[in-house]
């Protein structure tokens, strides 16, 4: 299996004026931050003011990527940093291999059966294995990581629609999604890693209890060259009145003079 080859994308953003943009149409309440995998733990050790968590404290991604987004911490890890082969698949640091397929680990507790359990393993989309031993995440804004594969960025739901709304802008497309259950990293960063689009989650359990994702929030995953595009369509939706946050217009009252503003 080999990822979408999006990768290599040299453009130099301007993730700083980014994210500012972000921040003013859309109002998030973390930090956008960047993921980046390494062909060599070397090359990931020389990201600057990067920690490195303790070989003997044993995480999930999750707590990574939550420590990165609301702490503001760079972190570099490799599969020896994660509690299990559930989190290093995802992100292509440990294969999806034979124990990791059979659903073993989720028999009768996520899943009734053995074999609902192997086939949510195999439902799960996940980074390639074998070319990239390590990774690293940061803040966009802190200009550490020049090039990251994906971006994530948390945000409410109705946040999120007009994220979406903007990326559909200009070359519209219909964007669809998927939801595995319980590893929905899967859904988000595996996908979005694997094949190079956008890709939104509803965040799971573990996510929420170790990432410290909260019970309003969704997560997309999103190569930085969408970035620009969606920031562009946010501001032109803007210019039409449709902008975050969204007004509540009321239940009873007759929406003919909100339609007028936006329609005409």
């Amino acid at each position: 299996m080999t990822d979408s080859n999006c990768w290599g994308d040299d453009t130099p953003y301007n993730y700083p004026e980014l994210v500012e943009d972000l921040n003013r149409l859309l109002k998030l309440k973390t930090l956008p931050i960047g993921m980046k995998r390494f062909h060599s733990i070397e090359q990931m050790e020389q990201v600057p003011k990067i920690r490195r968590p303790d070989p003997q404290q044993k995480l999930t991604t999750d707590q990574v990527v939550g420590q990165c987004r609301w702490i503001g911490y760079t972190i570099g890890i490799t599969m020896e940093n994660l509690i299990g082969a559930q989190c290093g698949a995802v992100v292509g640091l440990h294969p999806t291999d034979e124990e990791f397929l059979s659903g073993r680990n989720f028999d009768g507790v996520w899943y009734g059966t053995l074999e609902d359990s192997a086939a949510h393993q195999r439902a799960m989309d996940c980074a390639s294995h074998g070319d990239y031993p390590a990774l690293a995440v940061s803040p966009l804004t802190s200009g550490r990581l020049d090039n990251p594969d994906i971006c994530l960025i948390y945000a409410t739901p109705g946040q999120m629609i007009l994220l979406i709304n903007g990326l559909q802008w200009t070359g519209y497309r219909k964007l669809e999604f998927s939801c595995v259950g319980e590893s929905a990293c899967a859904d988000s960063w595996g996908r979005a890693l694997k094949t190079g689009e956008p890709s939104l989650s509803i965040p799971c359990y573990a996510e929420r209890k170790f990432g410290g994702v909260q019970d309003d929030e969704l997560l997309m995953a999103i190569p930085p060259s969408y970035l620009p595009g969606a920031i562009q369509g946010l501001k032109s939706l803007s210019g039409n009145g449709l902008r975050y946050p969204i007004p509540n217009h009321g239940l009873e009252l007759s929406p003919a003079a909100s339609f007028a503003r936006s329609y005409g």
